[in-house]
């Protein structure tokens, strides 16, 4: 596990002038070209080595005094910016069920609509995730990896000597090769290069290998057993449940990825809600010193007073909810609701991000959109607006989450870096509002000749029309049930066995389980790869090893993050056709 770095020096400003302008102007260029890769894609690169690239550019090589606790500064502006863009499925979502003849969904945002409902979302989710650094990042120490490839990003970028160098050396290489191999994937993300036909739905599941860099570096980051447990996971959800689904009657013979994702993700969501909640309940002393040290002694852990935070978060979600009232007619109750449920949700999610590296934003949404389903029978608007505000408030807490990563590390003021998302939270919003428009007219979202499909839009809308129907099949609805409270149990019974020590590397992770069915088994095949040539290099080398796996795993992830992030730049200006 890395060390917190020492202080930074007295004579450091982190949030200087050239600091903020910088960082929101990297800021700007994050929030307008992150979308485009969501909405090919369906997720995103990490975006907070990539904001660190962009820092060092404008800090290092055009100013005096460079230091990498400004850049901290600029790389939290662009990760804020990155996660405000990530929501661009959400906005794509409403528009593909809008234009569905006899969906009665009307939704039909303004670009300053749009500004101002995910400004006041993203501000509301920022300050709910102050209050739990202290637990994730210092008490459990949590990997988030990407956080930590963004702190060596900086380290690198800011060292001097023969050790730093042959660090740096090893980050650049493996970031030129990762980059590289992305370039020659031809923008598929997804590669289905070595099939494995366990069964017939093998091919249509995406069972395989992909070709991804950033997923082997984030795997050696992770370490063997949140792995060996995603790999776990992946053959449960993606290999042993759809055949045994499929006699059942509870899939199709021609289920699509989507529909196997659709009928397998309540006992995943079960596994992980249930063993989140668990985990934070069994250490309530810990949660409980948190909140202490926030509302006594937030000087001195330099986190913003939790006065504020209260006063703030009050403040956010009362103009949310009169947002929501005007721009969408959400009634007051339905938005109070939403915004009660994103803080647990919350929690989960930012736990498995730390344990997986996989934010699971998407999966939140579809839980709120079940409850609503309950709640608001066959009402599509309260199911689509209200797990929309979960998405947006989960998407700035994780950012948040992977910047106090990285300020830990080097040394950074987490009240600074707080300062600095809520200033950066309407930059991004602004970004998203402007350019997603001129994406969607520009390539289109539906239709035969689309060039930006966004799954996760697709899935969200076909969820949403599920948990609305009336009429759905008896043995469906049982097993969402009972799947749901058998993942539940599990996930619990599997925390229990985590918290004895001597037990925990034998016990699968019910975080990494519950993930791994979540997202493409050909994604995690890397992710295991990655955390099992960990495990080799650490024996073979452990001294080598210690020095730079690091290194080297965060510039597998920068590679392929640089490349992803400059092609949507290079065909905006017109320089490169897809």
């Amino acid at each position: 596990m890395t060390e917190p770095a020492p202080e930074k020096p007295a004579h450091v400003r982190e949030l200087s002038p050239r600091s903020i302008i910088v960082g929101l102007l990297v800021a700007l260029v994050i929030g307008a070209s992150y979308p485009y890769i969501v909405l090919k894609f369906g997720f995103g690169p990490n975006i907070s080595v990539v904001s660190a690239f962009f820092g060092f550019l404008a800090l290092g090589l055009f100013a005096r005094g460079y230091n990498r606790w400004e850049n901290n500064i600029v790389q939290t502006a662009g990760t804020t910016a990155g996660q405000i863009a990530f929501l661009c499925w959400l906005l794509a979502a409403f528009d593909i069920l809008g234009a569905e003849p006899g969906s009665g969904f009307d939704v039909h945002l303004s670009r300053l609509q749009t500004w101002i409902w995910l400004s006041a979302a993203g501000l509301l989710g920022v300050l709910l995730a102050v209050p739990l650094r202290r637990h994730f990042i210092e008490e459990e120490q949590l990997p988030y990896a990407d956080g930590m490839a963004a702190a060596e990003t900086l380290i690198m970028l800011d060292s001097r000597g023969p050790e730093a160098r042959r660090s740096a050396f090893a980050m650049v290489g493996s970031l030129i090769v990762s980059g590289l191999t992305f370039l020659a994937t031809q923008l598929r993300w997804i590669v289905d290069s070595l099939p494995i036909g366990l069964n017939a739905f093998s091919p249509r599941a995406g069972v395989g290998f992909a070709i991804s860099f950033l997923n082997l570096g984030s795997g050696m980051i992770i370490g063997p057993r949140i792995g060996t447990s995603m790999m776990l996971g992946a053959v449960i959800g993606w290999v042993l449940f759809p055949p045994w689904l499929l006699a059942h009657g509870l899939l199709a013979a021609n289920a699509t990825r989507v529909d196997i994702l659709l009928t397998v993700m309540w006992f995943a969501v079960g596994m992980m809600v249930a063993a989140g909640m668990a985990g934070l309940a069994l250490r309530w002393r810990v949660l409980l010193r948190s909140f202490q040290g926030l509302a006594g002694s937030a000087a001195e852990s330099g986190d913003l007073p939790l006065r504020w935070v209260l006063i703030g978060s009050a403040a956010s979600a009362a103009f949310l909810v009169v947002v929501q009232r005007l721009f969408f007619r959400t009634p007051v109750w339905q938005s109070v609701v939403a915004i009660v449920l994103s803080v647990p949700l919350g929690l989960v999610a930012l736990r498995v991000l730390g344990e997986t590296n996989w934010g699971p934003i998407s999966t939140m949404t579809n839980l709120v959109q079940a409850i609503f389903g309950g709640l608001a029978p066959g009402d599509l608007r309260a199911s689509m607006v209200s797990s929309g505000i979960t998405g947006a408030v989960a998407a700035e807490s994780e950012g948040l989450m992977q910047d106090y990563k990285v300020g830990w590390i080097i040394g950074s003021t987490p009240r600074i870096l707080t300062y600095m998302q809520l200033i950066a939270v309407p930059v991004g919003a602004l970004a998203l509002a402007l350019m997603y428009p001129l994406l969607r007219d520009t390539y289109g979202i539906m239709g035969e000749h689309a060039q930006l499909l966004s799954p996760t839009s697709q899935r969200w809308v076909g969820f949403a029309k599920v948990v609305t129907s009336h009429a759905l099949p008896v043995a469906q609805l049982a097993w969402m049930k009972g799947s749901f409270v058998w993942g539940a149990v599990i996930g619990v019974v599997l925390t229990l066995f985590e918290l004895k020590k001597e037990w925990r590397v034998f016990v699968p992770s019910p975080t990494g389980v519950g993930m791994a069915m979540l997202i493409p088994f050909n994604a995690v095949a890397g992710i295991f790869v990655g955390a099992m040539l960990d495990t080799v290099w650490a024996k073979a080398a452990p001294r080598n090893h210690e020095q730079y796996v690091i290194p080297t795993a965060s510039g597998l992830i920068a590679g392929e993050a640089l490349v992803a992030v400059a092609i949507p730049l290079l065909v905006t200006l017109g320089l490169m056709k897809l």
